[in-house]
């Protein structure tokens, strides 16, 4: 009598490969939905509290452009890198064909900063550069997810003493930035502790601004 060959597991397998590889997909998947659902979350928050804020900051800067003044921008890390990018949206431009609008990163001349730290203190990187750069009417925006950033607070500081106006663009509890404004100055205050959230937030909200400063200097029609 002919015994049968046993048959392959191979079909079982792979089967059990595909499952397992399902079941340990589902995890990253989660992580990633519940990432999107707080930021989602962290967004609406702050446009319900702080869209009046946007359109009036919004208003500010439009209306300092347009009288010839200018736009300081400092954070550190991905504030910085937030700096950098609100300023070359202006600088170029953002959705529309527009003449460039005066705005300076105060966080790209490596030269300077670490000079400045070298012989004062980190603490002065963006203060010094503000009391060189500045003059009465210019809008410093200063950028820090927890409002504690030493080195913006000193720079906050020093745009007083010129007669900038101050836009502090924070998270949290708004730190001791949110007990340095003076009259006229504005807080935009990101609705999430999670520095990740309170990041993705500031991105939105820079991206309004540009989008509302534009509306307003340019109209609803590309510029000529």
């Amino acid at each position: 009598m002919r015994h049968r060959k046993p048959e392959s597991n191979g079909n079982a397998l792979s089967f059990s490969f595909t499952v397992l590889h399902r079941v340990d997909m589902m995890e990253p998947l989660t992580r990633i939905a519940q990432h999107f659902a707080a930021s989602l979350q962290a967004k609406q928050r702050t446009l319900d509290a702080m869209g009046p804020r946007i359109v009036q900051t919004a208003e500010l800067l439009a209306e300092r452009l347009r009288q010839g003044n200018k736009i300081l921008v400092c954070g550190n890390g991905g504030s910085a890198a937030d700096a950098q990018h609100f300023a070359a949206e202006l600088v170029n431009r953002f959705e529309i064909e527009r003449p460039g609008l005066a705005a300076i990163a105060l966080t790209t001349d490596s030269s300077a900063l670490t000079s400045i730290a070298n012989d004062y203190a980190f603490e002065q990187i963006f203060a010094r550069q503000v009391r060189a750069l500045g003059r009465p009417g210019d809008v410093l925006l200063a950028i820090s997810t927890s409002g504690n950033s030493p080195n913006v607070l000193t720079a906050m500081a020093a745009a007083r003493e010129l007669g900038l106006s101050t836009v502090a663009l924070t998270g949290r509890d708004g730190g001791r930035m949110a007990g340095q404004l003076g009259k006229g100055d504005i807080e935009i205050r990101a609705a999430a502790a999670a520095t990740a959230r309170v990041q993705e937030t500031h991105i939105l909200i820079i991206h309004c601004l540009c989008d509302l400063v534009d509306h307003q200097l340019f109209g609803e029609e590309e510029p000529s």
